[in-house]
């Protein structure tokens, strides 16, 4: 009885066994299936970085998307940035974690070294085409030297006098663009104090003048183009006969500048045409 009882025990030993053998297996994959929400319950770190700014990192991807595995099992589950960022130049670039130092939040850890241009034309490449297109001080200088931070879009007047004392960094950008400061260029709301700032002499006069041109903006007549000189016919036609617009083809030898107009200095007058010199009557021998 004893030893039927005995063998009993080890039959179901042993089936008890092969049982765990079956199942073990199927256990441990279970254990080992890993989902996103499991990596926030040891890093807690990383998770929270790519909430605040991870960006695509966020938005597009999970942990496991670029994780692939989990070590031990997994002895390479760092991945290479072109792992997916290809097809850019920008994304050629080696050593991307020297700018991008936190790859949960690739655009918010951007540290920029000092003396850096070439990285930041390969993705800025309208700036750097009217860099190059539009020649200044400019230029030369490195990238860095006005966006030390990333994005950052330093005061104009950090470096640079402005024109009156009257002007803020916002009157700046209403001619000069940063990256092509040379090529003047402006809407109508210019006031005509910014443009005095520089051609003091005109608007002293055009101030002082008692005709229409008065109360006429200078981006009126100076439309879009800095130095751009319009003809008077533009807004006034034609309004002398045609025998005496060729005896004064220009305006101004009848009218003086077009901020002053009519107003002659003393001592001075309107240019006279060069006639032909009158005949004397006398005939010859």
């Amino acid at each position: 009885m004893r030893a039927s009882r005995g063998m009993w025990i080890i039959v179901l030993a042993i089936l008890a066994a092969g049982g765990f053998a079956v199942c073990a297996p199927d256990a441990a994959a279970a254990r080992a299936a890993l989902a996103p929400e499991d990596c926030v319950k040891c890093h807690e770190a990383p998770p929270a970085d790519v909430a605040e700014g991870g960006g695509k990192h966020k938005s597009d991807v999970t942990c496991l998307d670029c994780h692939a595995g989990h070590r031990p099992a997994s002895k390479s589950n760092i991945p290479r940035c072109a792992q997916c960022h290809e097809g850019k130049p920008h994304y050629g670039l080696k050593s991307c974690l020297e700018c991008h130092r936190n790859p949960h939040k690739p655009v918010q850890s951007l540290v920029l070294a000092p003396k850096t241009t070439e990285p930041c034309l390969t993705c800025h490449t309208d700036q750097a085409k009217q860099l190059k297109e539009n020649p200044s001080r400019h230029s030369g200088q490195f990238c860095t030297n006005c966006h030390d931070v990333h994005r950052k879009v330093p005061d104009c007047v950090k470096c640079h006098r402005p024109h009156s004392a009257e002007m803020a960094q916002g009157d700046c950008r209403k001619c000069h663009k940063a990256h092509r400061p040379k090529a003047v260029a402006y809407g109508a709301d210019v006031p005509n104090r910014d443009c005095g700032a520089c051609h003091k002499q005109a608007l002293a006069l055009l101030s002082a003048t008692e005709t229409k041109h008065k109360s006429v903006a200078c981006v009126k007549c100076h439309e879009n183009r800095h130095k751009a000189v319009p003809e008077c016919q533009q807004c006034h036609g034609s309004k002398h006969p045609a025998a005496m617009m060729k005896k004064f083809p220009k305006c101004g030898m009848c009218h003086n500048v077009a901020h002053d107009l009519n107003h002659w200095p003393e001592g001075a007058a309107p240019v006279k045409s060069k006639a032909a010199p009158a005949k004397s009557g006398k005939k010859k021998p």
